[in-house]
């Protein structure tokens, strides 16, 4: 589930290993370079974390940082189909 906090939307996904984290990874990339709003992210092994706000509006939390978390809840969920 995405939380606001400290003006961005927070959410982390675990996967069972690395090379899952990494596919998923590689699927929000391509979304998000489609959607041109790029993520602040993190992983470590079988964990990525995301932070999204919006530069251009303040660094705050705007209609395309949802539209971007809704992307990326469903490339999770498409992956964990599998």
């Amino acid at each position: 589930m995405w939380t606001e906090h400290d003006n961005a939307l927070t959410r982390s996904f675990h996967f069972a290993d690395f090379k899952a984290a990494f596919a998923f990874m590689t699927a929000v990339a391509a979304e998000a370079e489609r959607q041109n709003h790029h993520p602040w992210w993190s992983n470590v092994y079988d964990i990525v974390e995301f932070r999204l706000y919006t530069h251009d509006a303040g660094n705050t939390v705007t209609k395309r940082d949802h539209r971007l978390a809704e992307a990326i809840d469903r490339i999770y969920a498409t992956l964990n189909e599998e």
